[in-house]
Order: structure tokens, then sequence, then C-alpha cells
């Protein structure tokens, strides 16, 4: 199965280099694979995983890594303390590794909403049940997937974007407008793969997986429900801030450490739309690579 995606950027069409494609087509295609799966999928693994990368023995895949995903390093930081030499001392510091000023400029269109994750995107005007990309069920209803009696239904039928993180890409979230937080949780789950591969053999992944949810007021495109989806091997969701009071567009909200996640941003009926890029693609079953900070959906 390969993975086919629209670059936007670049304008055309590219097959995804997966990171660990055997490992995830064992895990979830073969009998012993599935058997497996229902221990790895717990905490206790993915945190395990997470601090081997922050050890500094993985500081040697760091650059093995850069070479084989061509990753244009030059439009990054380094981490703190560190110079241009030696940039990252272990493999997590360069997995949360942040841009460079001005490397990312954020849509000022205040009508245009921007790309809050550098990402291959899934998008919909209208969240029902009759959705089956990337996934069916309950998720498409918004309450299975925020779990919350109070929010569950704010959301219904209202657009969504999902953005799919690979391990190659840059690892931080952020907030989309400017607004206020309402509320902010954690929901309890396992941890699946969010891989395309795993997606197809088990197509409730995003309602079982560990996730928190942030509930946004914005100021042009209403009430969104934020979540962040963990997923096998993610140490960890770090929100970067409080999750309480105001926040402002292009804002950094949070990171996963190591593996690949989603993020998934969910509307209230009537406020905005994706645009029709993603629209089209996402009906044709195919994601959109978005860069950070560039229009993905407009105010209606």
């Amino acid at each position: 199965m390969e993975i086919k995606y629209f670059n936007r950027d670049l304008e055309k069409f590219e097959i995804e280099k997966v990171y660990g494609d055997k490992a995830v087509r064992w895990l979830y295609e073969s009998t012993p694979g599935k058997k497996l799966s229902k221990y790895l999928i717990k905490r206790p693994l993915s945190k395990f995983y997470g601090m081997a990368q922050e050890s500094s023995l993985s500081h040697r895949k760091v650059a093995p890594f850069i070479k084989d995903f061509n990753i244009r390093i030059e439009e990054y930081l380094p981490e703190e303390g560190r110079d241009e030499s030696d940039p990252y001392r272990s493999f997590n510091s360069f997995f949360i590794r942040r841009f460079r000023d001005g490397s990312r400029p954020f849509e000022a269109n205040k009508a245009l909403m921007p790309a809050f994750s550098e990402a291959r995107y899934f998008g919909y005007e209208s969240l029902d049940a009759t959705k089956t990309i990337p996934v069916k069920g309950d998720l498409w209803g918004g309450k299975a997937l925020l779990a919350h009696e109070k929010w569950g239904g704010v959301f219904q039928d209202g657009p969504c974007l999902l953005a799919r993180l690979c391990p190659v890409d840059y690892h931080r979230f952020h907030f989309p407008d400017d607004g206020k937080i309402l509320d902010h949780y954690r929901v309890p789950g396992v941890l699946h793969s969010v891989n395309p591969l795993a997606l197809k053999s088990n197509p409730n992944i995003f309602s079982v997986n560990e996730r928190q949810v942030t509930i946004l007021e914005t100021v042009n495109f209403g009430k969104l429900a934020y979540v962040e989806v963990g997923a096998i091997c993610v140490g960890k969701i770090v929100q970067s801030r409080p999750m309480v009071g105001a926040f402002k567009r292009g804002e950094e909200k949070g990171y996963f450490l190591f593996g690949g996640s989603t993020v998934i941003v969910l509307g209230e009926p009537g406020k905005w739309k994706p645009d029709e890029v993603v629209i089209e693609n996402t009906n044709k079953g195919i994601e959109v690579y978005q860069k950070l900070g560039t229009r993905i959906a407009e105010k209606i």
C-alpha cells in the first residue's frame, strides 16, 4: 500500500517514504503482529521507547535520519545551548526542533485559517456518519472523539481538519487564530499507530487512542475543539504553556515527543470550511501536505 499525497508547496503528487514501514505492516497485517499489538499499544512501551530517544546514545541516529529523509536542516534552529556543528544532543531534541524565525510566516488575512501543523491534511465541510476517509464510525459525530457530555454535541456535523504528522515532520503545533481557552482535559486510551496502514486495519483508532482536548473560543472561527492524539512510541504530548487564558494566532501550543501523531480540529456548523484544494483531494482519499502557517480553511 503506497501512501500518495499532494504537496501543496510544490504543487505535485508524491509518495510518502514511511519511517518504520516494515514494522507497522508486521504489527497490523500479520497474525503474530496482531496478537502482540494488544501489549505494544500500552503506555509503558511508548514511555520506555521515548526515554531511549532522549539518551545520548540516540544522538548517532540524527545525521542518517536527516540524510535518508532529505530534511532541510538549515530551516531549523539548533537545540538551545548548542551550535550548528553539533546541533542536537539526542534524537528527541532533534525531533522537537524549532523553525528559525521568519521561516514559516502565518497567514495574515483574518478570514483565512492557517495550517496549525506542518502535516498531511484531510478536510471536511461537515463531519457526519457518511464520511469514511480515513476512518469511519462514531468519531465523525465528534462525541466519541471528545468523550465529554458538555462539548460532544457542540461540534456535531461541523467542519473538520485532520492533520497527520509523520516522524519526519516538525512536531510542534500552534494556535490557528486569536482567542481564549474555555476548557482542557485528557481522555485516557491506548497508543495505536496513526499511520494509514494501521488505520486501514483498525478504523476506530482516533476514538480509542489517548488524547488531549482543548476547547477554544476564537475571534474569527467560533469555537474549536483542538485534539492532540497520541500514538505508539510517542513518549508524551506536551503543552508549551498553561491551558488557560488568551492566545495569539501562530503562538506555539505544544509538541509531541518521538513518534508520528495527529492533530484534529473540529468546528461549529456554518462557521468555516476547509479550502477547495483540501476538500477536492480529501474527496479522492488523498492527503494534502501543508506548510505550517499557510492557508488551509476559510471563514463562511
